[in-house]
């Protein structure tokens, strides 16, 4: 397991649009389907990730939490599942019911999404505004399987509360650090 940080995409780039299918309802969403008048968050996850274990409670409260303040969540899973099978379409269902989750679960069978939100790890984070604009990436807070400090949600939370105020979100935000992407190897031509 690579810890690998994020890529920290540039502040103000509006969403790259997409349409993937949802492992928990079996059908095809796109951002327009799905995103918020207020804010949206995006997620890049998976089901192994002992990185996304560690936060996965507390992901699912936070995200209760806010979608009551009508902020949208999306998670997606990029990684290949030809190597990484644990990650497939059948058992992100399993983990999305298993774990609760009040957000849809999206499957990116290319990674062409991935690579549109230039993600790198899971978990990484994405919060934009109304406009689809980015206001926030990077980490969920600063808890990480081992350092013993506690899972709170905080630097995700604190974006997310200014945008709900009418705040501007800091610059000074943190990557986040987990599991390299599985990414496909190319295909020998």
């Amino acid at each position: 397991m690579a810890e690998t940080p994020s890529n920290m995409l540039p502040l103000n780039t509006l969403a790259p649009d997409f349409r993937l299918m949802d492992t928990r309802s079996h059908q095809y969403l796109s951002l327009q389907d799905i995103k918020s008048p207020v804010a949206t968050v995006i997620m890049f996850i998976c089901n192994h990730c002992p990185y996304v274990k560690h936060i996965q409670a507390k992901l699912v409260e936070v995200a209760n939490l806010y979608q009551e303040k009508k902020i949208s969540f999306i998670a997606i899973n990029s990684n290949d599942v030809s190597k990484y099978p644990d990650d497939s379409p059948e058992n992100m269902h399993l983990e999305a019911e298993k774990h609760h989750y009040s957000f849809p679960y999206l499957y990116d069978e290319t990674q062409e999404v991935a690579k549109t939100y230039q993600a790198a790890c899971t978990p990484d984070f994405y919060l934009f505004d109304k406009n689809l604009r980015c206001v926030y990436r990077g980490r969920f807070d600063d808890s990480t399987p081992g350092n013993q400090h506690p899972v709170t949600g905080k630097d995700l939370c604190q974006a997310i509360d200014n945008v709900l105020s009418g705040k501007p979100v800091s610059s000074e935000q943190k990557a986040s650090v987990g599991c390299n992407i599985k990414w496909k190897k190319p295909s020998a031509s």
